[in-house]
């Protein structure tokens, strides 16, 4: 680091509470997937369910967790609710995460 740079040490700490907080969020496994499943494009709730296998009564719980936090947003169309990832910095995680964890899809051979 150069001698003139300087560490703001309380924007620093501001920083490092943010990472944490995303992280945290990220640690349970239903987030995680509703978040990598958001990361592919919006969804309602019946369609989260059913592709992820998350009941519901968990899935209204860890989607008011993700709204909580700003991760998640969401767009009402008629009584249907849809989620969509809102979080650029969960993105950014999400996307290191996948290609480090989830292994590329195998294509059908012809």
């Amino acid at each position: 680091m150069p001698a003139s740079a300087t560490i703001d040490l309380a924007e620093l700490r501001n920083a490092a509470d943010s990472a944490c907080r995303l992280l945290k969020t990220l640690s349970n496994p239903d987030r995680l997937l509703l978040l990598c499943r958001l990361a592919q494009g919006e969804a309602c709730v019946s369609e989260l369910e059913g592709e992820l296998g998350i009941t519901q009564p968990t899935l209204s719980q860890q989607l008011g967790v993700l709204r909580e936090e700003s991760l998640v947003g969401t767009r009402r169309d008629g009584k249907r609710i849809h989620y969509r990832l809102e979080s650029a910095s969960a993105l950014a995680v999400i996307s290191t995460l996948q290609s480090q964890f989830c292994p590329p899809s195998k294509e059908p051979t012809p």
